[in-house]
């Protein structure tokens, strides 16, 4: 090898490439509540999750094992270990919560604060120090999630064990997130990290759905149409970009683009469900973006 290409500059990313991601992420994290919508009428929360787990792990699982690297024991378990703590408990801590009457607003705002843990997180784990444009621009994004989610906003009587759990699910993917980012040097390819994922995920929820009842899905359109759009949306194009993105840039920035699915997602429920937009929410629209913008571009 010669000095030359030694010495030969890395390619640089395109200007284009981080918006490209932060819209797909955007789009895929705030459509899981569409194939929710459709899925719940037909199964309860726990079931639901356990086939759109089992179905993305048995979709990938050829691809896994076909193309990329061979999967090691170490990286097959560290994977085990990422998809207990973003997969079972993230998505069945929430679920939980929402069966123990804990507000569905409520749970959806805690879940949208996840970006304001990361970066909290991200300093003492990962070294990526926050300037104060990028805080400045969090806590305008907090408040614009805050506006949007004013009006759905409501104290149920849930025990406090659910609300704990809700805070404390939030706070597990934000770790995972992180750790996540500081293996990235030891990574296997993204589809071969789902797929063990979404696959260790299956197996816990197929635990928590035998014990209130059967695994046996309906055979409804909703139920198909709601798992199609959790598959292939809010689970292969969400997760893979979300993880993509942690590789390529600072955890803090790749998650304060979710900042803007509690908008995004009110867009969704307008032009499918027909529920209505109000001015408070293209207020709280509007304040998020610059908070994002300023996070994203510090």
């Amino acid at each position: 090898m010669t000095d030359q290409a030694l010495s030969r500059p890395k390619p640089q990313r395109s200007p284009f490439l981080w918006p490209l991601l932060a819209t797909l992420l955007i789009i895929g994290w705030s459509s899981g509540f569409v194939g929710i919508r459709f899925a719940i009428e037909e199964a309860s929360v726990v079931l639901v999750l356990f086939w759109r787990t089992l179905l993305s792990g048995v979709i990938l699982l050829p691809f896994a094992l076909l193309i990329g690297p061979r999967m090691t024991r170490r990286g097959v378990l560290e994977q085990m270990a990422f998809g207990v703590m973003s997969v079972f408990l993230y998505l069945g801590g929430f679920a939980l919560a929402i069966e123990q009457r804990v507000p569905t607003g409520l749970v959806a705002l805690i879940s949208d604060l996840l970006p304001l843990a990361i970066a909290c997180l991200s300093q003492p784990v990962l070294g990526e120090r926050l300037t104060a444009r990028q805080w400045l621009g969090t806590a305008i994004a907090v408040a614009g999630v805050l506006f949007v989610s004013l009006d759905s906003l409501s104290f149920g009587a849930a025990p406090l064990w659910a609300y704990a759990l809700t805070v404390g699910s939030m706070l597990v993917f934000a770790l995972a997130s992180v750790l996540y980012r500081r293996r990235r040097t030891q990574h296997m390819p993204v589809h071969q990290s789902l797929c063990v994922q979404t696959l260790t995920g299956s197996a816990l929820f197929a635990v928590c759905a035998l014990m209130q009842g059967s695994l046996a899905p309906p055979m409804t359109a909703n139920f198909a149409i709601g798992m199609a759009w959790l598959v292939l949306i809010a689970t292969f194009a969400a997760y893979s970009v979300y993880y993509t993105s942690l590789r390529l840039f600072p955890v803090a920035q790749v998650s304060a683009a979710i900042y803007l699915s509690p908008p995004v997602t009110m867009l969704w429920a307008w032009a499918l469900f027909s529920e209505p937009l109000t001015v408070t929410m293209f207020i709280g629209l509007a304040v998020t973006l610059v908070g994002v913008w300023l996070t994203s571009k510090a």
